[in-house]
């Protein structure tokens, strides 16, 4: 078993000592330190290298080290490749924490306060009951599901919207394009968990403003590219929405000047919603690579012709 991992070098290290206790007989390594790029099996990265095969020619599976596997160019990866995202306790966990945090903070009119607060304003408002707030989670996988039953459980009247049918205990569901506009009518908070795809690119736009409750709020930990940003400027000036999290931008980090810094409405974080936590990381990894080397199938695989 011989992996190379090309990320942070830091978390390379922490993996690094894990693999060591548990699986002492796997060769890994952290890039640059390659060792012989011939023996390479396994590839863990955010952003494999070019040429991945000409480098590795006894690559059997690439894998990604976080949830989402949008960034690889898979027109660059040979067709064969397996690639796999990471699917494990800890993005799930921390991802929950973070849009709990979000809608919490929405449904409360922290924003609002944190106006006031600037301004030397003392004026409370109507504290409302969390079903008084309905909240819809855009996809429902992994992330998605456990993010919906755990606002469920917190008393909010949620539901959920996905390309393709699921049931979520707790949460009325909502599947594919012709029933996108139900969905968004009776969406006070939107919180989207999308994966990155052609069609979903771009997709949170003034189109899709205009389809929410005035006075509607956005939660936007997808990915950069679902949001148009100028859009979402617009709408938050109109009052077509009242506030927004913000965790993913088309570009990342932002540059200095961009409006969305300085936003009275917007909370704005650096891409930090879920990370992969390096003890349960690891016991993925290795167990996709026992379920590979065994013939059975692996948790996480990529549906190319999906893109997710």
């Amino acid at each position: 078993m011989n992996i190379l991992y090309k990320s942070d070098p830091e978390r390379g290290r922490q993996w690094a000592a894990l693999i060591a206790a548990r699986q002492p007989a796997a060769v890994f390594r952290v890039w640059p330190d390659i060792g012989d790029a011939g023996a390479v099996e396994y590839l863990v990265a955010w952003q494999p290298p070019e040429n991945i095969m000409a480098q590795f020619p006894r690559l059997k599976v690439l894998f990604s080290v976080g949830a989402g596997a949008d960034q690889f160019d898979y027109d660059a990866l040979p067709p064969t490749l397996p690639v796999v995202r990471m699917v494990e306790p800890g993005i799930v966990n921390s991802m929950v924490e973070y849009v709990t945090f979000a809608v919490l903070g929405l449904h409360r009119d922290m924003p609002r306060y944190f106006q006031q607060q600037r301004a030397g304003l003392w004026l409370p408002h109507r504290v409302r009951p969390a079903h008084a707030s309905r909240v819809g989670v855009m996809g429902l996988g992994n992330l998605g599901r456990a993010a919906a039953g755990q606002l469920a459980g917190l008393g909010f009247d949620c539901g959920g919207w996905s390309r393709t049918p699921h049931v979520v205990p707790g949460v009325r569901c909502w599947a594919g394009a012709d029933e996108l506009d139900a969905f968004l009518a009776r969406t006070d908070i939107l919180v989207c968990l999308l994966p990155l795809t052609a069609d979903t690119a771009g997709l949170l736009d003034a189109r899709l403003f205009s389809r929410l409750p005035p006075d509607a709020a956005l939660v936007h930990v997808g990915r950069g590219a679902q949001l148009n940003q100028p859009d979402l400027l617009q709408a938050l000036e109109s009052r077509r929405l009242r506030a927004a999290v913000i965790d993913v931008t088309v570009q990342e980090p932002l540059p200095a000047d961009h409006p969305l810094w300085r936003h009275d409405a917007v909370w704005l974080t650096p891409h930090i919603a879920s990370q992969t936590q390096p003890d349960s990381a690891v016991t993925a990894l290795l167990d996709n690579i026992r379920r590979f080397e065994r013939g059975e199938a692996m948790v996480g695989l990529i549906n190319r012709q999906q893109g997710y």
